[in-house]
């Protein structure tokens, strides 16, 4: 029934300028707000991610958005210098290190989480096969 669906992804903020600030300058994403109001941010391969508007904005205890990328030391690095903090997990058997990685080792890619503005959880992980 949805196979042929292009879903798309969406999450509310609080503040839609500090978000759309964030995405584009922090993240280098082309983001708009459209004729609604609705922020839309263009992602690479895929449909755009919707980010609306919610007053009463309670930011999700899960990531809403993943970006994978080649070189993931390097763009939490980058991201670092940006202002960005990463988030300290420790799941038990696996827990971030001192710049927020963790190392999924042969259960998952190594993977950082971060917020955005309203305080959603967002990823950046490295390719895995």
């Amino acid at each position: 029934m949805l196979k042929n669906s292009k879903a798309f992804s969406s999450f509310s903020s609080d503040d839609l300028d500090k978000s759309q600030q964030f995405y584009s300058e922090i993240l280098g994403l082309d983001v708009s707000k459209n004729q609604m109001g609705i922020l839309e941010v263009k992602l690479n391969g895929s449909n755009n991610a919707i980010i609306y508007p919610k007053p009463d904005h309670v930011a999700a205890n899960f990531t809403v958005l993943n970006f994978p990328v080649e070189d993931l030391e390097k763009t939490v690095d980058e991201l670092t210098a940006k202002g960005v903090k990463f988030e300290q997990y420790d799941f038990g058997h696996s827990k971030t290190n001192d710049k927020g990685l963790m190392d999924g080792g042969d259960r998952g890619p190594k993977i950082a989480w971060f917020k955005d503005p309203a305080g959603n959880i967002l990823s950046v992980m490295e390719k895995w096969n």
